[in-house]
């Protein structure tokens, strides 16, 4: 009882805080206006205003909001300077003076021309990360500071507040879970998360948005909610572009590549964009078992090459209407050679060497139509895409100890083949200028053919569960069959959403219903065996966000969320996982789990210094899907992974992230979080439930040392962390960068150096079921040297085309 008493006491301290803060006298001089554009006469939002005083120095500003408004406020006595300036026109530059007798300056319409210049730069990145708390999802603007941590959108994302990315499988989590969407743009995506992530340059990321309550305007799927990663757009007239390039020297070597080319005249935007990479990569691992003397080395090789073309064309036909198609094309081709090696008594017992090589490809087609009806905010849009996959995998598994083994060397060939439809409609209509209403329709389907043929065998037990013995002093084996799965799933969807603003409250309301139905069966040798299911579900979505004052911002939300099973959790393929004594297979039957998801946050700004947000969410989980573990009854050497359904569990954590500049060349960004999971499962007939708090910590820290010349400094804490079987041991890690604008400030010359003091070690340790130690480590420590560059000339042109969730879709989008 004390410690919600506690908690009470601490909420109700805030709201003091906030409330006194909102009942303090006005700041001393103000300032405000509306920007629109010379020639079209519309606002023009997110146009800097900025305040100095006689020496040049800034006091404070601002940016302009979606009704080209502003208002500034803490402008000290005296004379000072405004300047109003936006990409592509010409600045602005007014005097005032603020004294008691004139402490307001109403500016009324400020109207911006057309720079007769031009545009040189096309690309306009701040230099420093901001965060953003909008009704449904928080946004942290990329900044260079953030750009210089990662040559990939994978190694950037782990410098972001919440967000954990692993450093040997690239797998991404949120709030600790990897139960997370990656969305680009707004959208999903058939390519592995993984492999995706390292495909896209840092530089071409604009923000970073989480998305940990998702509104009833989205899918509901993913218990820790949505990553969607913004890319830069390009909205230029005229043709301009950017180039860039890169070098990663490890133990190994890495290259990446990218360039944005777009070209807008008069009512056609095109625009291609192409990024590459080479990846090579080495790491491995051991663990000891100590109650039978066991000793296991892992090594990995890895040497993959991907490219990632995307092109498309906006058409805007008239003020009304814009039709917009782009495609995007994936390749990949990657080399992965494993070995593991068992040792008995130090007694080399069992020599393990898989080769793979796989063969990916993609390609994605979108088409979308937009209409506007007259009033601002008031459109219909309506969007098809199709996106069709496929995979080759061929590996080949070898026991150098025993050549004629065939339950040990043998080849598999798996072919992966999936298509995905999506045909949405979205209505939003301002009803009045405080409340809006959204509504929309979906369709989505997902059909996925997996095929297994293997020249691998399996032991034959008796009625006792034994061997059989083959009278050669081994025993007795059949093949395992061919096998394939078929997975098909439908999903109907309607959502409306209803928003409102009472004052200082904003409200918004929704729902989603959706139809979900499953088709599948699995054809192994002469047998077939269906699986269906089907389901019909709402998903309620509620956020309250209170505004007391300029500097203080509370929000509560709530929103009942699914986890249905992925294919690797269904498909009942046998296949090898992680080592020779390991299968793993899943299981058909797995029901979907459902989370109810409350959040509630608090954002304090800091004036023009930074601001500082606290944030503490609860999960309960029913159905909740746990990992199964347990010996592999057709042979008894290995031990057997599967999935499960458990009754349900409970997590709940805290977060506090501040951006701080304590000095015009000082930045400071940092963040911490502390998360409490209760686990279940089973293993090997005996169910677990583990209670485990896990801890991270990220300072990033940027210094100017000259106007063209800046430091970077980032610190990662990871804490220790349990799960059902194992402990995992703390790790850190210290990256430093330094950044160079060259050629006009057309250039940027960086370069970095990950893991300085080569501390970062996944290490981990058991005793519930087995005595084990170990550790496994990859490439941390490398150095990066890039180069971007942008060129052409363009004159900045403002269009408004909402594309489907991100709300800042335009053409031009770069890879």
């Amino acid at each position: 009882m004390n410690k919600y008493l506690t908690a009470a006491l601490g909420l109700l301290c805030i709201v003091m805080m906030a409330r006194a803060e909102y009942e303090a006298p006005p700041a001393y001089g103000t300032i405000s206006g509306v920007v629109i554009d010379e020639k079209t006469k519309e606002p023009i939002p997110y146009v800097n205003v900025v305040v100095r005083n006689r020496s040049d120095s800034i006091l404070t500003g601002g940016i302009t909001d979606e009704k080209g408004q502003f208002l500034i406020n803490d402008i000290p006595e005296g004379n000072s300077r405004v300047e109003i300036q936006f990409i592509g026109y010409e600045k602005i530059v007014k005097e005032i003076r603020v004294s008691r007798e004139q402490a307001k300056h109403d500016f009324s319409t400020i109207v911006l021309s057309e720079d007769s210049q031009q545009l040189d730069e096309v690309v306009i990145q701040g230099e420093v990360s901001t965060v953003t708390q909008k009704i449904d999802r928080k946004v942290i603007n990329v900044g260079k500071d953030l750009t210089a941590s990662g040559t990939n959108a994978s190694e950037l994302l782990n410098n972001v507040q919440s967000v954990s990315v692993d450093g040997q499988t690239g797998e991404v989590s949120l709030r600790g879970n990897e139960n997370v969407r990656i969305f680009v743009d707004g959208k999903p995506t058939n390519i592995d998360a993984a492999q995706l992530l390292r495909q896209i340059p840092s530089s071409s990321i604009k923000s970073i948005e989480l998305i940990t309550n998702p509104s009833a305007k989205y899918s509901p799927e993913g218990m820790s909610g949505i990553i969607n990663i913004v890319l830069h757009k390009n909205t230029n007239r005229g043709f301009n572009g950017t180039a860039d390039g890169g070098i990663t020297a490890g133990k190994n070597i890495r290259y990446n590549g990218a360039t944005n080319l777009n070209y807008h005249k008069n009512k056609v935007n095109v625009y291609l964009n192409y990024g590459g990479n080479r990846f090579n990569s080495e790491g491995g691992g051991e663990i000891f078992r100590f109650d039978t003397d066991e000793h296991s080395l892992f090594t990995n090789e890895n040497h993959n090459t991907s490219h990632l073309l995307k092109t498309g064309i906006d058409l805007y036909m008239n003020e009304a209407n814009t039709i917009s198609f782009y495609t995007s094309q994936n390749l990949f081709d990657g080399n992965r050679t494993a070995g593991t090696m068992i040792y008995y008594n130090e007694i080399l017992d069992s020599d393990h060497q898989n080769e793979s090589l796989r063969d990916n490809y993609s390609g994605t087609y979108n088409l979308n139509f937009k209409h506007d009806f007259g009033k601002e905010g008031h459109s219909l849009e309506m969007e098809a895409s199709y996106t069709n996959t496929g995979q080759q995998e061929d590996g080949t598994f070898e026991e150098l100890l025993d050549m004629n083994d065939l339950t040990s060397n043998y080849t598999d060939d798996i072919f992966n083949a999936q298509n995905s439809n999506l045909v949405n409609l979205d209505y939003t209509n301002p009803l009045t200028e405080n409340s809006k209403l959204e509504m929309g329709l979906e369709y989505r389907f997902d059909g996925t053919l997996n095929s297994f043929n293997t020249t691998r065998h399996q032991f034959v037990y008796d009625g006792s569960n034994s061997k059989i013995p083959d009278g050669d002093g081994g025993f007795m084996t059949i093949p395992i069959p061919n096998s394939s799965f078929e997975y098909d799933r439908t999903i109907y969807s309607a959502y409306t959403n209803y928003n409102r603003k009472f004052g200082q409250l904003a409200m918004q309301l929704g729902v989603r219903v959706e139809q979900y139905d499953v088709d599948a069966s699995f054809n192994q040798g002469d047998g077939s065996e269906a699986y269906t299911d089907s389901k019909l579900t709402a998903y309620p979505s509620a956020f309250l966000t209170y505004t007391p004052g300029e500097k203080n911002q509370f929000q509560v939300s709530y929103s009942r969320r699914v986890d249905r099973p992925g294919i690797s959790q269904v498909n009942p393929i046998r296949s090898p996982w992680s080592s020779p004594l390991t299968v793993f297979v899943g299981n058909p039957e797995l029901l979907p789990q459902f989370t109810n998801s409350y959040e509630l946050n608090y954002t304090r700004r800091l004036g023009n210094k930074g601001s500082v947000s606290l944030g503490t969410f609860y999960r309960s989980i029913s159905d909740n899907i746990i990992r199964y573990t347990n010996i592999d009854p057709l042979d008894e050497s290995r031990v057997l992974i599967t999935y499960e359904n458990a009754e349900g569990e409970e997590r709940y954590g805290f977060e506090l992230s501040g951006m701080y500049r304590p000095t015009g060349w000082w930045n400071l960004n940092a963040s911490a979080d502390l998360y409490s999971m209760q686990m279940t499962g089973y293993a090997f007939g005996e169910f677990v439930e583990v209670k485990s708090v896990a801890t991270n910590i990220r300072v990033n820290s940027t210094f100017r040392a000259t106007e063209n010349l800046s430091f970077q400094l980032f610190g990662l804490y990871r804490g220790a962390n349990e799960v059902i079987q194992y402990t995992f041991k703390p790790m850190w890690f210290i990256n430093s960068g330094v950044s160079l604008k060259v050629l006009q400030k057309r250039g940027t010359l960086s370069f970095r150096v990950n893991d300085i003091f080569k501390s970062m070690r996944f290490r981990l340790e058991s005793t519930n079921f087995y005595p084990t130690e170990g550790a496994f480590f990859w490439e941390s420590r490398t150095a990066n040297l890039s180069f971007s560059y942008n060129f052409g000339k363009g004159e900045s042109k403002m269009r408004k085309r909402k594309q489907r969730d991100s709300h800042e879709l335009s053409g031009g989008e770069g890879f």
